[in-house]
């Protein structure tokens, strides 16, 4: 097994309900990202389970933070959630949640799913940005250039007594 991890993404949100859907659409798309999309139905049902735990616990009268993360460690997707509660992680019949207290009182929250079989960590590909359009700026076409001329004194001359002229009547 390799002991260390080679992706990960979080996301910090304020433990209310809504906390509950933002979660489950992170999960969503890192795994697609990562392209992992055979272990979103198993993430996403953890991640659900310890956000509504978290936000449960914290009460709706002054949300807390939470922060959750996807860890892609070894041979393992680790899904952790951070919290400022205390006590024992949530059970969840088919899945095993630990948790450990961090300084500041917080806790961290975290259950383990394996990868497809042959795959580890290492060999998860990172996700790629297609070729942007904006990225190569068209060519810009200027006008050509205007042959220089060689204005006579005299014309010029007129043209300023014309106008000077024209402005003295206004």
């Amino acid at each position: 097994m390799i002991g260390q991890t080679t992706q990960v993404d979080d996301l910090r949100l304020v433990a209310l309900p809504s906390a509950v859907n933002c979660a489950e659409m992170f999960v969503r798309f890192a795994l697609a990202e990562w392209s992992l999309r055979s272990l979103v139905p198993e993430a996403t049902r953890i991640m659900r389970h310890l956000v509504s735990a978290s936000v449960q616990q914290s009460g709706a009268g002054t949300p807390k933070f939470i922060t959750v993360r996807l860890r892609l460690h070894g041979d393992a997707l680790v899904l952790e959630l951070d919290d400022d509660l205390h006590g024992e992680p949530p059970e969840l019949p088919g899945a095993q949640i630990n948790a450990v207290t961090l300084p500041g009182s917080r806790r961290n929250m975290w259950s383990e799913l394996p990868l497809p079989t042959g795959m580890s960590a290492a060999a998860v590909p990172l996700p790629q940005r297609a070729p942007s359009r904006a990225a190569q700026p068209a060519p810009v076409e200027y006008p050509p250039e205007q042959p220089r001329v060689d204005a006579d004194s005299q014309i010029l001359q007129r043209v300023l007594y014309g106008l000077n002229r024209t402005n003295g009547r206004g």
